[in-house]
């Protein structure tokens, strides 16, 4: 399991390979600085070779231009993908002194956030997958309170019902420990669990 920790986020990634296969068609990146926490989630169609390619492509692409803005970060992932099998595409940017992030998704990622009081924000994704074709994007804006926490998460994570551990009085650190001991190896899974401050 992954581990990133500031001021002003604490967060852990964990990945599993679909059984049998030696690379996983999951890909993540993040990252944070002083003014902002960014991760992207790619999830490339099938399993194996091919989808180990496109969604590494989009986590390379993110992290040579973490700096730029969503909307410039996911159609830097759709030219990323020309002429590759696609993925599902999300990216999840908090910036922390507007307080605010920015949330954008192509596919099946699910992502949700619950404030301390337990308001649950849950954008709606669209559908489809990143090709390199011309592909329009659902990109939001909302606020966050300090004390919220975050999880996303590719299809081949197992759990219905993955925002309920959100709500626990528990660590981020158990949640997480306890988000990865339900995966099985059925498919290639990803999931991101954080809290923002």
């Amino acid at each position: 399991m992954n581990y990133l920790s500031s001021k002003q986020v604490e967060v852990y990634g964990f990945q599993t390979t679909k059984a049998g296969r030696d690379l996983c068609g999951d890909a993540y990146f993040m990252k944070a600085t002083d003014d902002y926490f960014l991760c992207v989630l790619a999830d490339g169609l099938g399993s194996g070779e091919f989808a180990y390619y496109s969604s590494q492509a989009v986590a390379k692409v993110v992290k040579e231009q973490s700096d730029d803005d969503v909307d410039t970060l996911m159609d830097a992932c759709n030219r990323a993908l020309y002429r590759k099998r696609g993925a599902a595409v999300a990216i999840f940017k908090a910036c922390f002194k507007s307080r605010q992030f920015v949330y954008s998704c192509v596919g099946n990622i699910r992502f949700f956030m619950v404030a301390p009081g337990g308001k649950l924000t849950y954008p709606i994704p669209i559908t489809g997958y990143l090709s390199g074709k011309p592909q329009q994007f659902k990109t939001e804006i909302f606020d966050y309170e300090p004390g919220s926490r975050f999880v996303i998460h590719s299809d081949g994570v197992k759990e219905r019902n993955v925002q309920s551990f959100l709500k626990k009085c528990e660590s981020i650190e158990r949640i997480a420990d306890q988000l990865k001991e339900q995966q099985t190896m059925d498919d290639d899974a990803t999931f991101i669990i954080g809290s923002l401050q």
